[in-house]
């Protein structure tokens, strides 16, 4: 009888640590949105004179009283020795949601993860469209 109840007990604990995971997995899904759902499934890894392109941002006040739609911002990127070098400019279309800015690349040639500046905001050039226009 003893060995029995002991099997059980051992059975249920292997069983417990197996559901773990999983269940932190789900948890993790419940509340936040994975990328792949929220961006289009389109991705781009450069973007040239007259591509549309959609940029980050934190979506506090500051990002919508120094940007307006028809403004240009510039565009940095960081390189790999943390050098900042100017790569174009992008005319800002419309913003889209609370934390997008659909723009229009004016000149140059950025990439995702580029920085495009104005005053003292910030941008993320972003390598996807998002869903929500």
């Amino acid at each position: 009888m003893k060995k029995s109840i002991m099997g059980i007990c051992r059975n249920t604990v292997i069983v417990a640590l197996l559901l773990v995971p999983a269940a932190a997995v789900h948890t993790a899904f419940g509340v936040s949105y994975p990328p792949q759902l929220y961006h289009r499934e389109e991705r781009h890894d450069s973007f040239a004179k007259g591509d549309t392109l959609y940029m980050f941002h934190s979506g506090i006040d500051s990002i919508k009283k120094t940007i307006h739609i028809n403004d240009t911002l510039a565009v940095y990127r960081v390189t790999q020795t943390c050098e900042v070098l100017p790569v174009g400019i992008v005319k800002v279309v419309s913003f889209v949601g609370e934390t997008y800015i659909k723009g229009e690349v004016f000149s140059g040639e950025l990439k995702p993860d580029d920085i495009a500046k104005k005053d003292k905001v910030s941008c993320l050039v972003i390598s996807a469209g998002v869903c929500k226009e």
